[in-house]
Order: C-alpha cells, then structure tokens, then sequence
C-alpha cells in the first residue's frame, strides 16, 4: 500500500453509540483524512460484530491509503456499562453484547494502543478538544435522546469512576414515585426530560386532537415522533408541543442547577439532535432554570453552550482520547 502519511503517525476514532458505527481517520495534526458510517445490526452476535469492527478499520485504512503500522491507537467510545481499566464491554444492549474484551482484541489485531471508553465521554471530549467546550477547566455536558447521557471533562481528561464512567445525570431522581424508568428505578430525570419521554406525552397530546401537525404527520407512533419533526410541528402551530418541551427543558435546567452547585462547572454544553433542532429554546429554558436555582455566588460563572460537532463528536473525542493516553 503506498502510505501518502509517510512516518507520521495516525488515529482512529470509532463510535458505536446510537444506530450506525461511525469511523474516522486523523493524520497527525488531527485533520480527518477517511471515515466510514455504516448501521448497526441489533441481530449480529459478539464474532460477527467485533469482525465489522475490525473489517471497518481495515477498510478506513485502505481507503485512505494508510499503512496499518502508521496507527497510534484506536479509541472505541461505547454506550453501557463498561470496565475502562481492562477496556470490556460489560454490556452492550443496542448489539446485544456481553463481556466482550474488545481493546484486547484490537490491539492483538492491529499491534497499537486500543482504549475503550463512554461514548458520551468520548462526545464530550470531542466538544472539549475541537467543539463548545474548548478551553474549559470543568466542562459538562448533557445529552437528552432516548435516554439522557451526562459527562465532564475536569483539567482536560474525562472525569470517570475508579473502572468505569460516572456522571449519569440522567438517573437523577427528579420525582418521587414518579414513572418507572429503564433503570429499574422510578421518577429519574430521563422519564420526564429525555425525548423519548418528551415525544411520548406529544403522541399523547396528539391522540387527544391538541397536535394537530403531529397527527398529520406522524400519528402517534414514538418511531416517528423525531427531533426534526418536534420542531416542524412547533414551527406550524402545534402550542401544546412547545409547551412539553419547555417543560422537560426546565426539568433539565434545575437538575444542571444542582450539578453547577456541585462542581461549578465554567462551561455547560448541551447537545442531541433535539436541542440541535431547537437550540434557542432549550438554551432560554434550560439558561432560566438553571439561574433561578443556584447559589448566588456562581451567577455568572459558567456559560451554557450547544453542542458544535454534530454526530462527529463522538468519534473524533475518541481518537482524541486515544492520543492522550498515548502521548499525555
């Protein structure tokens, strides 16, 4: 394979949260020279997937006609439990998988540095390293999709329990028994402010006539009820769905209210497909929340920032993570 990196070394970013592997290369000054996204297959065993992993990174190498001995390590952000230390999958419940030692078969595979992390993690310290989070001490982001994913950066490493991440916001409970959550508690913050919370009581409401664009257009199917489709109906009238989302972006605020008087954070990053879709409303709502609820003294000493890299983030943090474990 002719290398056009010559001796410089490269990174690989791979992201499996959410429904599609994504897959970036970086050169050495973290320029993106490859990526490849492909869906995930809920139905594939542990072999299967672990083997389109590795077939993945192959590919991106061929593709950008890399040599595989120029790889100074791969990151693997992953949603589920986790033990960072021996870099397992304890679980991995979109694919399926249990206790899968995947760093341990990278690195037999390609002969480099492999570091499995949270793929929130990896996202935030994406945001960190190239997006809304550049040049924070204390960063936190919040993530609300079908759950709600919680992570900080604290003196530019991710902050994580002794074997495995923290920062599970959304398991804050927010209501005594309050709705059960997938948990297996009741009343976390995920039940009332994620967007599968928040699409559940819009497909309520538009089963009750009072959104009509909803109806219209996506019936009262979860499935259907998306972050762009939110946005459309409160663009076209629909008062009832703003009103549900503000609700659940203040529950979100008072929760980051409580965090920011924990760790007094300078920077908070809020990020998703929802509040991408409605940045200006989660930003007011959420900003509002979280100013009515905190100490006086920490008035004024954060800023609340969106998200910047898109579906990006996760594996560009990452590969970023990947060199900093490397090189420090």
């Amino acid at each position: 394979m002719s290398d056009v990196l010559g001796n410089d070394r490269v990174w690989i970013g791979f992201d499996l949260g959410g429904t599609k592997m994504n897959a970036m290369l970086f050169d050495s000054a973290f320029e993106v020279r490859g990526r490849r996204r492909k869906k995930s297959r809920g139905s594939e065993g542990v072999d299967a997937g672990v083997e389109r992993i590795i077939l993945g990174i192959q590919k991106l190498l061929e593709e950008s006609e890399v040599s595989p001995d120029r790889l100074g390590g791969i990151g693997i952000g992953c949603p589920g439990p986790l033990n960072l230390e021996e870099g397992v999958i304890l679980e991995l419940p979109n694919l399926g998988w249990k206790n899968v030692p995947l760093k341990r078969l990278l690195e037999k595979e390609f002969g480099c540095p492999a570091f499995v992390c949270n793929d929130v993690d990896s996202g935030m310290y994406g945001e960190f390293q190239f997006g809304a989070a550049q040049g924070a001490r204390t960063a936190i982001g919040l993530f609300p999709g079908t759950g709600i994913g919680g992570a900080m950066i604290f003196e530019g490493k991710i902050f994580r329990g002794k074997t495995g991440s923290c920062l599970e916001i959304g398991h804050v409970p927010v209501m005594a028994d309050g709705p059960f959550c997938g948990c297996g508690q009741r009343g976390c913050l995920e039940t009332v402010a994620s967007r599968l919370a928040m699409s559940a009581e819009i497909a309520k409401a538009a089963y009750r006539g009072q959104a009509p664009y909803i109806l219209r257009v996506a019936g009262t199917d979860l499935a259907n009820i998306r972050s762009g489709t939110i946005k459309e109906a409160i663009d076209a009238g629909d008062k009832i769905v703003e009103a549900i989302i503000r609700d659940g972006a203040r529950q979100l605020g008072v929760v980051l209210a409580g965090t920011v008087n924990l760790l007094a954070p300078d920077v908070i990053v809020l990020g998703g497909g929802l509040v991408e879709a409605l940045p200006k409303l989660f930003l007011e709502e959420v900003g509002k929340a979280i100013a009515a609820r905190i100490m006086p003294s920490y008035l004024k000493t954060y800023e609340l920032r969106v998200a910047s890299l898109g579906d990006d983030s996760g594996a560009m943090g990452a590969a970023a993570w990947a060199r900093h474990c490397v090189e420090g």
